[in-house]
């Protein structure tokens, strides 16, 4: 189906349920269809093909089913179409509802199902990749306090840190252990979402007379002209003076850069999903080139810093 044949669905079906009675069995009914065509573009617990759902995220889907049900029967008569799109703001309602259903007490079970299954299977990598979707889009991930370090290069080394920690998930589910941390799925992987990042922060570490962060180095200007630490590794990064980060490429393809890839996600914004999308690459392999290169090529990027400042 296009997307204005989408549009022109979901804007008759909200017609519709501007024409009933609020509280009505008619209303409730057709508020029904129009959940039921808002989750066709569902995020998460999608079937494979010719598979009905698997129980966990069959739970998962039925929950934020009741969740979205609830809240379009009482949201859907502010909806202004003047201030907000009609799939933005369907969309919007649709992922409140699954972060709000989205508990422990359900990455659990989807995270328990994935380990029930024999590694490389289809239906385990299936799984995982609903498993890791379910993390990211429930908003449960910690945000451990950047202290010392600028929001810019907090973003940068936090954004490597979740899709290592994600990527670990992926490859070490069954190093879970649900009898141990009072069984909290989101404890194991938050325990080490922030062990990883501490090892990232401490990679960046510059060892002269005594440790000196390299974000400190945006506090020893005074004036609105000295570029930040965040501004000079970007200018380094898409000048490339001696081509180090254009030749570090992904299965021999140019356009798969570490270069690219970094460009991409710092100075464009795009989601890991975005740009495997555009390289026809899988995210896993993406994020673990990426971060093998930002082990590796950090010294070089600490030297220019330093040798900037």
């Amino acid at each position: 189906m296009s997307n204005t044949s989408q549009k022109t669905e979901l804007l008759n079906l909200l017609l519709e349920v501007k024409q009933t009675v609020p509280g009505s069995i008619e209303r409730r009914q057709t508020v029904t269809k129009l959940v039921d065509r808002i989750l066709r573009s569902r995020p998460i617990c999608r079937p494979l093909k010719d598979q009905s759902l698997s129980p966990a995220c069959q739970d998962i889907y039925q929950a934020a089913r009741q969740q979205l049900l609830g809240t379009l029967s009482s949201d859907i008569d502010r909806y202004n179409p003047e201030n907000e799109s009609l799939r933005e703001w369907a969309n919007l309602r649709m992922r409140e509802a699954f972060q709000d259903i989205l508990t422990d007490n359900r990455l659990k079970p989807l995270a328990l199902e994935a380990k029930q299954h024999p590694a490389q299977t289809q239906q385990r990598q299936y799984l995982l990749t609903e498993l890791i979707n379910a993390i990211q889009l429930s908003r449960r991930l910690i945000h451990p306090q950047r202290g010392e370090l600028s929001r810019d290069f907090y973003n940068i080394i936090y954004d490597d840190a979740v899709n290592r920690t994600l990527l670990y998930v992926f490859q070490k589910i069954d190093l879970y252990d649900p009898e141990r941390g009072k069984g909290v799925f989101m404890n194991w992987v938050n325990f080490r979402l922030d062990r990883t990042l501490r090892d990232i922060r401490a990679s960046y570490q510059i060892t002269q007379d005594k440790p000196i962060a390299i974000e400190e180095i945006d506090n020893l200007g005074t004036t609105e002209a000295v570029p930040t630490t965040f501004e000079i590794i970007m200018h380094y990064v898409e000048r490339d003076p001696d081509n180090i980060f254009k030749r570090e490429v992904i299965q021999k393809n140019p356009n798969a850069s570490f270069q690219a890839i970094f460009l991409a996600k710092r100075i464009q914004g795009k989601s890991w999903k975005e740009i495997s999308q555009d390289l026809g690459i899988p995210v896993t392999t993406l994020s673990s080139f990426y971060w093998r290169c930002i082990q590796r090529l950090a010294p070089r990027i600490r030297q220019y810093v330093q040798d900037c400042a």
